[in-house]
């Protein structure tokens, strides 16, 4: 199972990539492999849309259940990956690169301190 380090966490097991004043989200590998065989995505929201931590961000479905992407940072979504509408698969099979879901513009209040470490992450999912 992969937890890269330049990455930050949530508990409800989405990865966040900062970068400058944007953030990539998706799901980690811990979550994907939980989920199983992945095979639909459900956007929830739009480019534009105001959005605060917490919110869902997604719903994707497996064959063993269906679970919500929450949003881990507040901020304004400024890209979608609409190719996981296609090939949700991509949850599976490229968790950290081809299936991020969401690119959020940071606001100001992004509540950056409330996520985990790559080593936090790691060590919480191993608890469960």
């Amino acid at each position: 199972m992969l937890f890269p380090k330049e990455l930050k966490y949530q508990k409800t097991d989405e990865w966040v990539k900062i970068e400058g004043d944007t953030a990539t989200v998706g799901v980690s590998d811990y979550a994907q492999d939980a989920l199983s065989d992945v095979v639909y995505v459900e956007l929830m929201v739009e480019v534009g849309d105001k959005v605060k931590q917490g919110d869902t961000l997604a719903t994707v479905e497996s064959v063993k259940a269906a679970a919500d992407v929450n949003i881990p940072v507040n901020g304004e979504v400024v890209e979608l990956n609409t190719a996981l509408s296609d090939s949700p698969e991509l949850i599976n099979e490229s968790p950290y690169e081809e299936a991020w879901i969401a690119k959020i513009k940071l606001a100001p209040e992004a509540r950056l301190e409330n996520l985990l470490d790559a080593e936090t992450y790691e060590k919480y999912c191993q608890e469960r």
